[in-house]
């Protein structure tokens, strides 16, 4: 579905990608781990080209992409079938949560008010929040707002949702709920790529996970190889301070419940 190949960017001369590759199927949950610093958001945000990279190929939807030399043209065609949950919800402050769902809806893609309404409705609905449509964001909690920008990028139907790390401005007791929706989402088959601290998540819902440092792919693998049995030390060392276990062994661990 998603293959990205030798994805490539710098910043004033500092190289923040150093030739990342990535393959995503159709119905995967592929959560990007790694400290802070390591290029998770740069490289989702290049995917989206909300950054410009250097240099690279994508293959999306049977057509490939050159990043260097993408069009506005081809841009906004990639744009129409993918979704992006920020980190600080980026909703409308003057415009109510139905509002914020559908004004990209009826702006960007034309679609009638009243149908985009509707649609507004069950997307709201569906992330819990149907009894908050008339709410302005200071109305709600950062959970519920997360939960509406969730509501508007399933609104839009999309093939991928792209998460840039969608908890790290929540206190810890909305995370919880942010992270139901997600799991939800997973359950029904939506292809997500989660940049992503929340380990149990990583765990527990993804199917795959990338390990990134310094601008690199350290080890990619499924969930359940990726916490039982990882290959590189690094992987090792990280786990081991992440989790406080030996997963080399899977010594200690806690029961997985790796989503197939």
């Amino acid at each position: 579905m998603l293959e990205v190949r030798n994805i490539q960017k710098s910043f004033d001369g500092m190289q923040v990608l150093k030739g990342v590759d990535i393959d995503v199927q159709k119905g995967d949950v592929v959560a990007i781990l790694g400290p802070s610093g390591s290029g998770k958001t740069t490289l989702l945000r290049c995917i989206n080209f909300l950054e410009q990279a250097d240099s690279g190929t994508m293959a999306f939807d049977g057509e490939t992409y050159q990043f260097g030399h993408v069009s506005k043209q081809e841009i906004l065609k990639i744009r129409k079938k993918t979704a992006f949950v920020f980190q600080n919800y980026n909703l409308f402050r003057n415009k109510t949560a139905l509002q914020n769902v559908t004004e990209g809806l009826i702006v960007a893609r034309k679609i009638p008010k009243r149908q985009a309404e509707e649609i507004g409705r069950q997307a709201l609905e569906k992330v819990g929040l149907s009894d908050r449509c008339s709410y302005y964001p200071h109305q709600l909690s950062g959970g519920q707002q997360q939960r509406v920008a969730i509501a508007r990028a399933i609104a839009a139907s999309p093939e991928i949702i792209f998460f840039d790390e969608p908890t790290s401005a929540l206190d810890p007791e909305l995370i919880g709920e942010v992270l139901a929706v997600m799991r939800q989402l997973a359950d029904e088959g939506m292809t997500m790529l989660v940049v992503t601290h929340e380990i149990n998540f990583a765990r527990n819902v993804s199917s795959k996970v990338i390990f990134m440092e310094d601008g690199s792919i350290i080890e990619a693998a499924s969930s359940r190889d990726f916490f039982n049995s990882p290959r590189e030390e690094r992987t090792k060392v990280f786990l081991r301070t992440i989790i406080g276990d030996k997963p080399e062994n899977g010594a200690g661990a806690e029961p997985l419940s790796i989503r197939k």
